[in-house]
């Protein structure tokens, strides 16, 4: 299977192009230097490879949650290749949940079975939700919340993955940590089970999942939490 898979949601860029078994891997700084380098980067992956967008059965991404300018990349880039494929015949985009994501990579380099998957939300806020491995896949008991990072539940035994430690740190549950980000070589380990489950969408429908409806709080809403984190011991 050939396929081009990556992710700009976090501050670091993934971008992964497969053909057959090989995999052809980038990892760059992601924010706002991911909307200049992400095309760039893809077509020097492609060549390395040797495939055209025309040779590729679908074009992967991270869809959300996450940051709200590196989504909104990732989506019209997404939708660019793949509507642009094939002479304009197009080929399929498929939209993978960035916690999910995180999940898989955790399994892969941590081999984590039970994983409550974290990303910064900014703000003071986090991304999570929790994920299962059982029978080959993955299971979600819950959908994704946005939370203070002292409201993220971990069971006992399971594990915390993401990148929300580093940001956080003790304001986090005591919890086994593992740092985990949503890569582009997890979302191609992804891909084939999303695929055969029928996720793929038209390039048109290569959409953004946001968690959060807002970007920017209120000048009442800065102080309000300048004065909370003042009063903490």
């Amino acid at each position: 299977m050939n396929l081009l898979a990556f992710d700009t949601s976090t501050d670091t860029l993934s971008i992964a192009v497969q053909r057959a078994c090989q995999v052809l891997e980038h990892t760059g700084a992601g924010g706002a230097q991911a909307s200049t380098t992400l095309i760039p980067e893809i077509r020097r992956l492609l060549q390395r490879a040797g495939l055209g967008l025309g040779d590729l059965q679908a074009v992967v991404f991270g869809r959300g949650p996450g940051s709200f300018t590196g989504l909104r990349t990732a989506c019209s880039v997404a939708q660019g290749l793949a509507f642009g494929a094939r002479g304009g015949r197009g080929i399929d985009a498929l939209p993978v949940d960035t916690l999910l994501a995180v999940a898989e990579q955790a399994r892969l380099a941590h081999g984590c079975t039970r994983v409550v998957a974290a990303l910064d939300a900014r703000m003071n806020e986090v991304y999570w939700a929790p994920f299962e491995w059982r029978a080959g896949e993955w299971h979600a008991s819950e959908d994704f919340r946005l939370t203070a990072p002292e409201a993220v539940a971990v069971p006992a035994g399971w594990t915390l993955a993401g990148n929300a430690h580093a940001a956080y740190g003790e304001r986090l549950p005591t919890a086994a940590q593992v740092q985990a980000l949503p890569t582009a070589a997890a979302l191609l380990s992804l891909a084939p089970a999303l695929l055969a489950r029928g996720d793929a969408v038209a390039a048109e429908a290569a959409l953004p999942h946001y968690v959060r409806d807002k970007v920017a709080q209120t000048s009442a809403e800065r102080e309000a939490l300048r004065a909370a984190q003042a009063q903490r011991p």
